[in-house]
């Protein structure tokens, strides 16, 4: 089978409207938009939400809260994640996450937490650590330094 043997089945499509073709097609003439108005005319037609002059329901409906445009993200790395993807020796930058494909880009703020397990000596460079996670790696033998 080809692209153009490709077709719809028998019933599901209707026949195309010949518009503009004469009386005769019963779409002549004004080709179904009716005599007048807004929608006869060529450009005709409102915008998507308009509700005739009624007060909009994007209008409506109350507006809450506010967006901190300060906000700083943080790319969430639990110990137990470092205890399985490093090991012992190792050095933990948002460049050697980003390698491992742990976060996502290496311009990213790192946050460590303190979940899980940690039996490697590692230095964790990070842009914050719980407290947690700084008793987890430092009683491991590693180190824990701020960015």
């Amino acid at each position: 089978m080809k692209l153009h043997e490709l077709h719809a089945p028998k019933g599901a499509t209707k026949a195309p409207k010949r518009k503009g073709r004469g009386t005769a097609t019963g779409q002549g003439k004004t080709a179904g938009r009716g005599m007048n108005g807004q929608n006869s005319r060529s450009g005709g037609g409102t915008r998507p939400g308009f509700e005739g002059g009624q007060m909009p329901l994007y209008r409506r409906i109350p507006k809450r809260g506010f967006t901190n445009i300060w906000r700083k993200e943080y790319a969430i790395l639990n110990v137990d994640t470092l205890n399985e993807k490093f090991a012992d020796g190792d050095v933990v930058t948002p460049e050697a996450l980003k390698e491992k494909r742990i976060i996502r880009k290496s311009s990213d703020n790192v946050k460590v937490l303190g979940e899980g397990a940690l039996e490697k000596k590692i230095t964790v460079k990070a842009h914050k650590f719980s407290k947690t996670a700084v008793e987890k790696i430092e009683a491991a033998g590693g180190k824990a330094e701020v960015i």
